[in-house]
């Protein structure tokens, strides 16, 4: 059973809110990664199932402290937020909102894989919100939680018809109760058969994440709302059908340390109604092609090598915040990443220019060599599992001698162990446990590549809503005393 169909989690890392259109036989999807520069990753699927990224929507948001991680600011579980994807007119749009900077954004292309996106900004930062082009010609935007509001945008997509704004629904949550925990957001409307269709998510006290429907025959209302799933948490998503007439909805659950990571329901329709799952419940299996692995269609390994024409990083590769792009080359020294110090930090999450790749599940690991011989008093640069708390090897030069050390931050940020280290490279290797939710991580060093030693200990890798997202592996260097020193990266690999 199973061994040629797919099987849920789609994707056993962290691709949150998901936004899917499918255009001919092709389907494509947006996600969220706040922090992380490029933003807004896109990717595209023939199967629904697998997935590959072809482009972000920007490369970066803008150029404030806090996305610059400068003056002692940060984005950490801000940045950008749910996107919505559509397409009309032969024309993709993503669009998504920002707390940290105020607005909302909508990108356009006509190929999301060859062009870069068009931008257009307006104030203020529509919360969740969706975009939907109806049959009219008109444009709407539905935005908010619990009271979703929906108005006209004006037809070049530079903010909202003035005296079109009104309440949608007064309390989308009703449909799960009074008892509600997080007021219904994540808004994404459909129109199937002349009759509207709007998803959310809520969730009531002591009960689970839970998607809500409501469907209307016109746009305005009234509208009427039941509880489309509640089972295991997998909750907010929205609509896709198939070429072929099969019906799906795409949704997500949160699933500790590897992130939130999407599931698919399938959907019949009973009375105009969507009916999510199999008697209510999330199957394990579904009648689609086989899961294939994500290595290297959104992770992969990298050696660092590039042939005149190759773009700098694949796009595998996120920075955290925005990079400072004259303290990173992956030409200096043929076949390696050079990350340069060009400030003082006092923290690891302070520190610009963390090189970033997504961890799955069940089990990953990440490998690096690393050249440590044009390090300064002060360096610090390793391998990382990022989030707030966050677990790291890595050479730390000290009183004018070198040694590996593995940290942790699971309370507070302290040093487990150190080894000293009299070489100029050093293989250091970081493994992840999803598996049944274990959300273990383990740290070692290798003096030659091939006999491994553990370093220091198992850390617990919780999912932890101040950085809101997955763990990631990171590749990191950054300066507590001197300025001027460096590091190479030989490679990075990453395996399953």
């Amino acid at each position: 059973m199973g061994q040629n169909k797919a099987h849920n989690p789609i994707i056993f890392a962290d691709v949150p809110d998901p936004s899917i259109i499918r255009v001919g036989d092709t389907y494509y999807m947006s996600s969220t990664t706040m922090h992380m520069n490029p933003g807004v990753p896109i990717m595209k699927s023939d199967d629904l199932v697998n997935w590959k990224l072809i482009s972000y929507a920007y490369d970066t948001l803008e150029a404030k402290d806090e996305l610059n991680l400068e003056g002692g600011k940060n984005m950490y579980g801000r940045g950008s937020w749910a996107s919505s994807m559509r397409y009309h007119n032969d024309t993709f749009y993503v669009s998504t909102f920002s707390s940290t900077t105020g607005k909302t954004y909508i990108f356009s292309t006509k190929n999301p894989e060859k062009n870069s996106w068009k931008r257009i900004e307006f104030q203020p930062s529509y919360h969740d919100h969706s975009i939907f082009f109806d049959d009219d010609g008109k444009i709407y935007m539905i935005w908010a939680a619990g009271r979703l509001n929906i108005a006209e945008l004006k037809s070049d997509f530079s903010g909202v018809k003035e005296g079109t704004e009104r309440v949608l629904i007064e309390n989308a949550s009703a449909p799960a109760g009074d008892n509600i925990m997080l007021n219904a957001e994540g808004s994404q409307l459909f129109k199937v058969n002349g009759k509207y269709y709007l998803f959310n998510i809520t969730w009531p006290h002591g009960g689970m994440r839970t998607v809500i429907i409501h469907r209307a025959d016109s746009i305005y209302g009234p509208w009427e709302g039941r509880i489309g799933l509640q089972d295991l948490g997998v909750a907010q998503g929205g609509l896709i059908n198939t070429p072929d007439g099969k019906w799906f909805s795409y949704l997500f659950r949160d699933y500790g340390g590897v992130g939130r990571i999407p599931y698919l329901v399938p959907v019949k329709w009973e009375d105009g109604w969507p009916v999510l799952g199999e008697n209510g419940k999330v199957p394990e299996y579904l009648d689609l092609p086989g899961n294939k692995s994500l290595i290297p269609n959104i992770v992969a390994s990298d050696d660092f090598k590039r042939k005149k024409h190759e773009a700098d990083l694949p796009l595998v590769w996120q920075w955290n915040h925005n990079p400072n792009n004259t303290l990173w080359s992956v030409r200096e020294r043929k076949g390696y990443l050079r990350l340069k110090t060009g400030r003082v930090d006092t923290s690891f999450v302070e520190a610009r220019n963390t090189l970033t790749q997504r961890t799955f599940g069940p089990e990953s690991a990440g490998t690096i060599l690393l050249d440590v011989s044009h390090m300064k008093e002060g360096d610090f640069a390793g391998l990382c599992l990022l989030q707030k708390q966050f677990g790291l090897v890595g050479v730390k030069y000290e009183n004018n001698s070198k040694k590996i050390v593995m940290v942790s931050a699971a309370n507070h940020v302290k040093e487990l162990q150190s080894v000293p280290l009299n070489q100029g490279q050093v293989y250091l290797k970081a493994e992840c446990n999803y598996r049944d939710r274990m959300d273990e991580g383990k740290f070692y060093y290798s003096l030659d590549g091939k006999s491994w030693n553990p370093i220091g200990e198992p850390v617990k890798l919780p999912y932890t809503l101040p950085h809101f997202m997955g763990y990631r592996f990171g590749l990191f260097n950054y300066a507590t005393k001197n300025i001027g020193g460096y590091v190479d990266f030989d490679y990075f690999h990453i395996t399953d």
